[in-house]
């Protein structure tokens, strides 16, 4: 997991503003299935938000600390109950400034 500067947390936070969440982790928590998802959506877009729900009783930083681990993932922002994940793919679709 790298880690992100100020200017370029800025710039993904400017980017994920319009994004609709892509994973959503509710009452089952955090298994492989979603791990795979968040991995998959993370390959693809390598920018995603993540959206708790009311079920899930993890905390958000909880959730935010199991998936960037695991991911290998940055966390860019926790707003809410929606956080925003950050991993550089193979063929980066984003500059950083």
């Amino acid at each position: 997991m790298e880690s992100l500067k100020g200017k370029q947390v800025r710039y993904l936070r400017s980017l994920g503003h319009h994004l609709n969440p892509v994973v959503m982790v509710g009452k089952s928590e955090i298994r492989e299935t979603l791990l795979s998802s968040v991995d998959q959506a993370l390959n693809t877009h390598e920018l995603i938000k993540v959206k708790i729900q009311e079920g899930c009783d993890l905390t958000r930083h909880e959730v935010a600390e199991l998936l960037s681990s695991r991911c290998g993932a940055a966390v860019v922002q926790i707003l809410g109950k929606t956080i925003l994940l950050y991993r550089r793919s193979d063929e980066p679709k984003i500059d950083l400034p």
